[in-house]
């Protein structure tokens, strides 16, 4: 049989209402008797019920975790930080898939059904207006790795992408590459739109040198793979910025099974210093996205803003660097 709060409240010779407010946070009990109550509960091995504490407290203490690309690898590290994150404030995540869908109705009725304390949007491909519809909504929202802006309507923690794309095209006119191309992920990702911003910036401000571009499908290795290979065939570039990592190495992949080297032949740089980009057999130069600290600084701001809902919108913005490998040629 289970034990129940009339249990430790006999064995404490306590009221019940008083094992309840012990195990509430904020609630007002005495010194003498949250310790009678609670060496009572350890004796008997009683836990409180997470689901019965919320009726009275108000909160669930789940934190919607909404994304829209669980095929790319780089989200295992996202959500393993992000869930490890929640858990040691005691807040528990609720994930939810929307690979498949965008419908922004939807997403805030199941999580409202739900009754959430937050939402974090954790994605660089849904629409600023995505995140928005929570906060119209009355739910407190963090997008994380979202498009970045001096006046957000949600809170925004992230990178500049525009920056970024800068940082790939200059690193790529630096090692001597004249003829440059830019393959992006989905044309509508706001972080496709902007990286290519950066990128085609210095490109059309750099002498003698020239740039295509074009846009997988999807921030795949599939995508990525699917598109270099339609490259190859049309007269591959010197060298190619793709604005993820996933999508790099599909891009090598078609590269290696057209009999190209990497970097004899063709350049490439990613985005993102995914763990899979440092194996042995990838290698990849890329520009390094601080995820660790866009996570802890998603967290911090969801937290703050269960006790402060009005938290005026602020934009976070860390620093991007390049993590030379294997996949460029020297300066």
């Amino acid at each position: 049989m289970a034990i129940t709060l009339k249990d430790v409240a006999l064995r404490a010779g306590v009221s019940r209402s008083a094992v309840s407010r012990t195990f509430t946070e904020g609630a007002s009990v005495s010194d003498k008797t949250r310790k009678k109550v609670q060496k009572a509960a350890t004796e008997l091995g009683y836990r409180p019920n997470a689901l019965a504490s919320s009726l009275t407290t108000g909160r669930t203490k789940l934190i919607g975790l909404v994304s829209d690309n669980f095929h790319n690898p780089i989200f295992l590290e996202v959500f393993d930080l992000f869930t490890q994150g929640l858990q040691q404030r005691g807040l528990r995540p609720l994930l939810v898939n929307l690979s498949q869908q965008s419908d922004r109705a939807q997403a805030v009725e199941m999580l409202r059904q739900y009754s959430v304390d937050g939402v974090i949007v954790a994605s660089s491909t849904l629409p600023p207006s995505f995140a928005k519809s929570f906060r119209d909504a009355g739910v407190p929202v963090v997008n994380s790795f979202g498009r970045h802006t001096t006046s957000p309507d949600v809170h925004v923690v992230g990178i500049d992408n525009v920056e970024c794309g800068r940082m790939a095209a200059r690193t790529l006119i630096e090692r001597g590459y004249r003829r440059l191309a830019f393959m992006g992920g989905p044309e509508q990702a706001t972080s496709t739109q902007d990286r290519f911003a950066g990128f085609r910036e210095v490109v059309r401000d750099a002498s003698g040198v020239s740039q295509t571009h074009s846009f997988a499908d999807a921030y795949s290795f599939d995508a990525g793979r699917a598109e270099m290979s339609r490259l190859i065939t049309q007269g591959a570039a010197e060298a190619y910025f793709c604005g993820d990592d996933v999508l790099s190495i599909g891009a090598l992949s078609a590269m290696q099974s057209a009999g190209l080297k990497v970097p004899q032949d063709i350049g490439l740089i990613g985005l993102n210093d995914m763990e899979m980009a440092g194996w042995d057999n990838i290698s990849l130069t890329t520009i390094h996205q601080p995820i660790q600290q866009i996570i802890a600084s998603s967290i911090e701001l969801v937290v703050a803003m269960l006790d402060d809902p009005g938290r005026y919108p602020e934009a976070r913005l860390f620093p991007c660097h390049i993590v030379e490998r294997s996949t460029l040629r020297k300066g």
